[in-house]
This record gives structure tokens, C-alpha cells and sequence, in this order.
């Protein structure tokens, strides 16, 4: 049983410092790239961890509980250890599929439709309520006409990374 043990503690402690380490483990065997891409992940380091915490864990459960002996109580562990490791396998591919959204710029705001918050004068700047990201952000604006406050406005262009030319919108 402390054959058991020890494997599953080992895998778990495997498990923590592929989280910690997070590829540096992965990244000392740089070199040796015979198997990249060959398996698709199903040989990288938390899913061993997951099975061997899984074989070592299980086979003490069965040993304990039960009065089968060794043989079986390995049998047991394997089958959860290639559940557990195929689980993983499974989950880290969702999660590497999941991407962000790339980072909002200035210039996705061009056509973009806001409100003035401090009236525009011809000749110089005002204030647009815009929403960049889906956040609403300030932003100062400036008109080829006066816009009076809280008037509808377009976005022409982005004149700088808080300002941008706008025209009112006529209804």
C-alpha cells in the first residue's frame, strides 16, 4: 500500500509543478522534439500526473478495501489512471481552444455612434461618450461644425488615443 501512496503522491506533486512551472519543465528538454505534435498532448506532463496520481491513489483504495491482492488492486489503479489521464487530456484541449478576444484599439472606433457630454465648438474640442470593448469610455472630439451637448454623434476618424473627429448625426 505505500507503493500505492507514494506513486500517487508523486503524481501530485508532478501535477503541482507542471502548474507552477507552467512549461519550463517541458522547455529543459527543448532539444527533443521526436514526439511533438505526434500524440497531440496526450504524452505532456499534467496528464501524466493525472494518471499516475490515479494509479497510485486507486490501487491503495483497493488494496485497503478490499482483500484481492496487488495484481488487482494495479489493475484497478490503471483503469483509473487512464480515465483520469484521458480526462485531462480532453479538458486541456477545451481549454487550449479557449482564445480571448483580441484587445480593443482606438481604431475600432471609427463608425462607432456616441453622445456629446460637453457641447463641440467649430474650432475646437468636446467631449463624446463612446463605448470601446463594450466599456463606456470619454473621449475629447472634435467637429468640422459646433454640436451642442447631448446630441447624437458618428466617428469619423481616430485623431489620437483620446480623440477623434466626429460628425453629428442628422435625423
Amino acid at each position: 500500500m505505500t507503493l500505492f501512496l507514494g506513486i500517487g503522491i508523486a503524481g501530485l506533486v508532478l501535477l503541482v509543478l507542471s502548474l507552477i512551472f507552467d512549461g519550463v519543465i517541458e522547455g529543459l528538454f527543448g532539444g527533443v522534439n521526436v514526439l511533438d505534435g505526434l500524440f497531440d498532448g496526450l504524452f505532456s506532463l499534467p496528464v501524466i500526473a493525472g494518471f499516475m496520481s490515479m494509479l497510485g491513489f486507486g490501487g491503495a483504495i483497493v488494496l485497503g478495501t478490499t482483500d484481492l491482492g496487488t495484481a488487482p488492486a494495479t489493475a484497478a489503479g490503471v483503469a483509473a489512471g487512464v480515465v483520469a489521464g484521458w480526462l485531462t487530456w480532453k479538458f486541456s484541449k477545451i481549454l487550449m481552444r479557449d482564445q480571448t478576444a483580441t484587445t480593443p484599439r482606438g481604431s475600432d472606433l471609427v463608425g462607432s455612434a456616441g453622445t456629446v457630454v460637453t457641447a463641440i465648438p467649430a474650432t475646437g474640442y468636446g467631449e463624446v461618450l463612446l463605448r470601446l470593448g463594450g466599456q463606456p469610455m470619454k473621449f475629447s472630439a472634435k467637429s468640422a461644425e459646433a454640436v451642442p451637448y447631448g446630441a447624437e454623434i458618428w466617428v469619423e476618424e481616430t485623431l489620437s488615443a483620446s480623440s477623434v473627429k466626429v460628425r453629428k448625426v442628422e435625423r
